[in-house]
């Protein structure tokens, strides 16, 4: 048993306790800075100091700890390039450390761990075991090691009390999600919690993770530009998988942010390659991998985009749903009297709600950049823009907002698709989005009409 029952509670009360202030902290500190700007202090430097100690203080605990709250974080890290300028630096800085290494577990609870889930011989399954963990990440840690035929492997072994920790983290977050939203502008986290909590389950068992890893590891084998590592062996809290060296994308993205023209030819490839993996997954594996963040994707020593982490995969058997691909013919025609009726038949409107084409043709109009061209240019300013329309509360687009939902069975699409282009405009690449589109969407025309 992994601890007693008052060692969960205790575990539990802690978690709570450091979760607990940021909102008491924040408030604190609001109080401060309203008394300052009543004596007459500058409210855009008090404002900018409040959000940099807030940030600060939010990034902070959230990288500190594990579970639910980790991998919010990770999550959030996708979207800084969506944060304004005049928000400062210490967003990027505070969401980007969310995506390194959290802290690691004491190689005593690894071992239990081991014992438990693959016998107290393990160690005969392995010629090496390095107790120095690799990595660390929301819910287990991986360690290197050496297979008993030789081959390089990464063991990740899951947290003891991960399961109630992410469950608790998560609940608690959920009540904090107005905070988020002033703290983070731009950032809708309603959805983004109800995703996480949504595959929880099925991320806590490894065996199914190793199950889709398996799955795209046959369908990518022999690919001549992306690497999925191959598993060895699995139980419900232990995964040992191939061991890929490579430089993680967060590298590429701060070199970029170093020199923009050095690395460009290398960020527009490692752009092409993960946009490959992520439109051709349905056709290929009935898999989307669900858990884009920059953590999850190498530049392996040979070139190739190497994937990592299918804990979080959405069963898509037939490929893209048409019906997707249908609408953004619709919306690149710029027919939105057909796309209202699509949205309409298909459950993209709320019961009650109405919505006009010409309502619908202005709120798709700041996203709708990336699919006029063939080629497209990420940048943060773009998703910045699109972020801040999207932001506006009393704009008409917002109201059109409140009138349409997404339906359940596309919500891990689109969840994707908006870490994806996070990750491109920190990439500040180029990619023939389109012709991916074409290539990999049924629904949509293999060639535009003219």
């Amino acid at each position: 048993m992994m601890g007693s029952v008052s060692e969960i509670v205790r575990r539990s009360s802690s978690r709570n306790a450091k979760l607990a202030k940021i909102p008491l902290g924040i408030a604190g500190r609001a109080a401060v800075g309203f008394g300052k700007k009543l004596v007459g202090g500058d409210k855009q430097q008090i404002n900018a100091g409040l959000n940099q100690k807030a940030a600060e203080q939010l990034f902070t605990v959230l990288g500190e700890l594990k579970g639910g709250a980790m991998k919010f974080g990770q999550a959030l890290s996708v979207m800084e390039a969506a944060v304004p300028e005049e928000f400062g630096e210490h967003y990027r800085d505070a969401l980007t450390k969310l995506q390194a290494a959290a802290p690691p577990m004491p190689i005593d609870k690894v071992h239990r761990v081991l014992d438990q889930q693959l016998g107290t011989k393990w160690r005969d399954r392995f010629q090496s075991f390095d107790d120095t963990p690799a990595a660390s990440a929301s819910i287990g840690q991986v360690h290197r090691a050496v297979w008993s035929d030789g081959r390089a492997v990464a063991v990740k072994v899951q947290y003891p009390g991960a399961d109630e920790a992410l469950r608790a983290d998560l609940k608690t977050l959920s009540r904090m999600t107005g905070l988020f939203s002033s703290v983070i502008p731009g950032v809708d986290v309603k959805p983004l919690l109800a995703e996480i909590t949504e595959r929880t389950e099925d991320e806590l068992d490894y065996r199914i993770e190793a199950g889709n890893q398996r799955r795209f590891a046959a369908a990518f084998d022999g690919h001549p530009h992306i690497a999925i590592p191959k598993v060895f062996a699995s139980t419900p809290k232990v995964i040992v998988t191939e061991w890929l060296e490579g430089t993680p994308i967060s590298a590429l993205i701060a070199a970029g942010a170093q020199d923009p023209e050095g690395t460009r030819a290398q960020r527009n490839r490692i752009a092409e390659l993960m946009g490959v993996f992520h439109f051709s997954s349905p056709e290929l594996v009935g898999l989307l991998h669900s858990d884009p963040h920059p953590g999850n994707f190498l530049v392996a020593a040979d070139g190739k985009l190497a994937v990592l982490d299918f804990g979080a995969c959405a069963p898509m058997p037939d490929g893209f749903p048409r019906v997707l691909g249908e609408m953004l013919a619709l919306a690149v025609a710029e027919d939105h009297d057909a796309l209202t009726r699509l949205l309409y038949e298909h459950g993209w409107v709320i019961p009650g709600r109405t919505v006009t084409p010409e309502e619908i043709g202005a709120y798709l109009r700041p996203f709708s950049d990336p699919i006029r061209t063939d080629s497209f240019h990420f940048t943060r300013t773009w998703l910045q823009q699109v972020a801040g329309k999207a932001s506006e509360l009393s704009s008409p687009e917002m109201k059109t907002a409140r009138a349409l939902q997404l339906p359940p069975e596309h919500l891990m699409i689109f969840r994707v698709l908006g870490g994806s282009v996070g990750i491109l405009a920190q990439l500040d690449a180029e990619l023939g989005f389109m012709n991916l589109v074409r290539t990999w969407v049924p629904g949509f025309p293999a060639e535009r009409a003219s």
